[in-house]
């Protein structure tokens, strides 16, 4: 049982994280993810600390994070990648004032083995939710990134939707820790995006293939972990890196 709830779990979140990087990429913000990831260090620091669902730390200071960022974004010039790593230093800075270190491995690149049943529904809920979410504004966050007076000019309000973009990323990023740590987050959502563009020919094609990418690979990660015994988060990662060089293949010059 614990294992079908890991697939579930690494199925939905790959797919997911594929498709938000496909946007993430397209936006130059792919590295964004991991940043944003490592938001989470507070909070996982705190929910091991005192035994509650790493998620719920995770998300809590990741959303606490995007949100700073985003008011940031508001009084300042300043690029939003740019901001993300000043914020992103700051928090990695406090986590490990309460990290214990004998749970530091699970923090920094996941344990999919202590998945359970509410993680799993939780999963899936959450996935589905920021599916239909970044699918509806997805057309707007691509004109938004192409021109801002282009979109202000159609009506499209840049600034929420830049917020809702952050959230969403938020969301991802604190789901990801469950299966790939803190480190891994960006190479989560960036990889599948990378692998889509090497080998796809349109915008349906790009984020079909990133979400397939996603989901294939986390599968492989856990198959092969269950295997060796090495823990999946890194597997997952070096999957998606062996099919990015394969995908260099057929990339048209």
């Amino acid at each position: 049982m614990q294992f079908i709830l890991s697939v579930i779990t690494v199925v939905f979140i790959g797919g997911i994280a594929g498709y938000l990087g496909s946007l993430m990429l397209t936006k130059r913000m792919a590295l964004v993810a991991g940043p944003i990831g490592h938001l989470a260090l507070p909070g996982v620091a705190l929910a091991l600390v005192y035994n509650f669902n790493i998620f719920f730390g995770a998300l809590f200071s990741i959303g606490v994070g995007a949100l700073i960022i985003w008011l940031f974004s508001l009084r300042s010039k300043i690029p939003m990648e740019a901001l993300t790593a000043i914020v992103f230093a700051s928090g990695v800075a406090l986590g490990f004032l309460f990290l214990p270190l004998s749970h530091a491995e699970e923090a920094l690149i996941g344990d999919v083995n202590q998945i359970t049943m509410f993680d799993t529904v939780l999963t899936v809920f959450l996935s589905l939710t920021v599916f239909f979410v970044i699918k509806k504004i997805y057309n707007n966050l691509i004109l938004s990134e192409i021109s801002e007076e282009l979109a202000a000019n159609l009506n499209v309000d840049v600034k929420r939707y830049n917020l809702i973009y952050l959230v969403t990323i938020a969301v991802i990023a604190a789901m990801e820790v469950k299966i790939v740590g803190i480190l891994l987050t960006a190479a989560l959502v960036a990889i599948p995006a990378a692998i889509s563009r090497n080998l796809s020919k349109n915008l349906n094609q790009y984020v079909y293939i990133a979400i397939f990418s996603g989901i294939i690979s986390s599968i492989i990660g856990l198959f092969l972990s269950k295997i060796t015994g090495i823990p999946t988060g890194p597997l997952i990662i070096l999957t998606l890196f062996v099919f990015f060089l394969i995908s260099l293949i057929f990339v048209k010059k």
